[in-house]
């Protein structure tokens, strides 16, 4: 029997678990996967960035664990590539690597005022409010009775909705049971959402609109005006499905909504153009917008000021640079061809690839990694075969020399016990996240 192939996939997210369940059924088994990840917990985007009431996306992690539970795949949590363990550690100790870190921050908007408090990155508070141990103790400030949330694609629809909602309304999800409180505190009356172009252009899907107009405790408008199409525009409504639904959803908005004691504003054709605030945000400037005739947004010199006390930004991810792997800091993505990663001079780097939104960006949704994993997987064993060299010495020995706290997929399901536990006690859903680091290894390797 030929030796099987060892391959470590970096992150444990709907990336690097495809990739992990690609390299066992194209090799029928025949390889050693080891899923290594910085967090105590598998599932990346699944468990920490899908919304905590959308529960029929989340379901997808039922499906990946069982990539997990295959035996020629383990999840080691708990290290971290650049201070646990380095590039070269890991060709030392396996035949390949697949970097599938994912995108990981927002992009920045650039304007005046960007960094006051109160202005914050959008996937910060979808970090707080699914439990990320990164940002458990973040502060939001909801005393505030308006916030803006910068972007019309699906992760904002999200944020306006968690805001939207009563912390009532929340209480049969997995929402940390801090967040739980904070949120019951809340004094949001009034979410502004932005986008710089018109609703033709609008990213989110026509189901996730369609549920901000069905929130019990919030109505919602948009304005006549701003669903003026130009022509462009309108010809796209017509050609287009997605965006002929979503256009059909926002004109039902543009009658003054019930009084609630929430309201939601969709703006449109409004670009954020400074942040005021002295200390703190007080307020964001906004410039009225229009296409060009190459169908470039361009400002029309109309401005106007709302009176908000934070701004969310969600223009958009980009990955980060992982210790000594190429990166292009303009596309924010590893260089490669078809997930074969490749050097300065274009040739492919041996034995390294990468896989999900660190290879082709943010794009696409959570089952398009799947095909992206496979495509990368096919031309890492095609460049592998009837290699040989073993690799120079262990995971497992390395991670023993170096006194590494790993998290072992057991440990993993003594922390989901545990959060499936904390749900029964509160009477709260199917579970209640740990968000905590030191709750969360703790739970990992309960008393016995």
């Amino acid at each position: 029997m030929v030796n099987p192939v060892r391959v470590a996939v970096i992150g444990s997210g709907p990336a690097g678990l495809y990739a992990a369940e690609a390299l066992v059924k194209q090799t029928d088994g025949n390889v050693r996967v080891d899923v290594l990840d910085r967090l105590p917990t598998p599932y990346g985007l699944v468990r920490y960035g899908v919304a905590p009431d959308h529960k029929s996306i989340k379901s997808i992690a039922r499906y990946l664990q069982k990539v997990l539970e295959d035996p020629a795949v383990r999840f080691l949590g708990r290290i971290e590539l650049g201070r646990d363990i380095t590039r070269a550690d890991l060709l030392d100790c396996y035949d390949a690597v697949i970097y599938a870190t994912g995108a990981m921050v927002d992009r920045h908007m650039g304007i005046p005022g960007e960094d006051l408090p109160g202005s914050v990155a959008a996937t910060d508070f979808v970090n707080w409010y699914c439990g990320h141990p990164d940002a458990a103790d973040h502060d939001f400030d909801l005393s505030v009775e308006e916030v803006a949330v910068i972007g019309v694609g699906n992760v904002a629809v999200d944020v306006v909705r968690i805001l939207a909602k009563t912390a009532e309304e929340l209480r049969d999800t997995d929402v940390p049971e801090h967040v739980i409180e904070a949120l019951s505190r809340s004094r949001v009356k009034r979410v502004h959402m932005i986008g710089r172009r018109g609703p033709a252009q609008a990213k989110f899907t026509t189901k996730e609109a369609r549920e901000l107009g069905d929130l019990a405790n919030a109505g919602i408008h948009v304005s006549p005006a701003d669903m003026d199409l130009d022509p462009a525009s309108a010809a796209l409504a017509e050609s287009d499905r997605h965006v002929r639904g979503n256009v059909k959803v926002l004109g039902g908005w543009t009658a003054e909504p019930p009084a609630r004691p929430r309201r939601i504003d969709v703006r449109f054709w409004r670009a954020p153009v400074e942040i005021i605030g002295t200390g703190r945000v007080e307020g964001l400037r906004l410039e009225r917008t229009r296409l060009d005739e190459a169908g470039r947004v361009t400002g029309t010199g109309e401005f106007e000021t709302l009176p908000v006390g934070m701004v969310l930004r969600s223009v958009g991810y980009k990955s980060v640079a992982l210790d000594g792997v190429p990166f292009d800091e303009r596309a924010c993505t590893v260089p490669n061809e078809a997930g074969r990663i490749t050097g300065p001079d274009g040739a492919p780097v041996p034995r390294e690839y990468v896989a999900g939104w660190l290879k082709r960006g943010p794009t696409g949704v959570v089952g398009t990694n799947k095909s992206d994993a496979a495509e990368t997987v096919t031309h890492l064993l095609a460049d592998l075969a009837g290699a040989s060299t073993p690799p120079k010495r262990s995971i497992d020995d390395l991670i023993e020399s170096r006194g590494l706290p790993v998290v072992t997929y057991a440990d993993w399901l003594n922390l989901d016990a545990a959060e499936i536990a904390l749900a029964r006690a509160l009477e709260r859903g199917e579970r209640v996240k740990l968000a905590r680091w030191d709750a969360m290894c703790d739970a990992c390797r309960p008393p016995k």
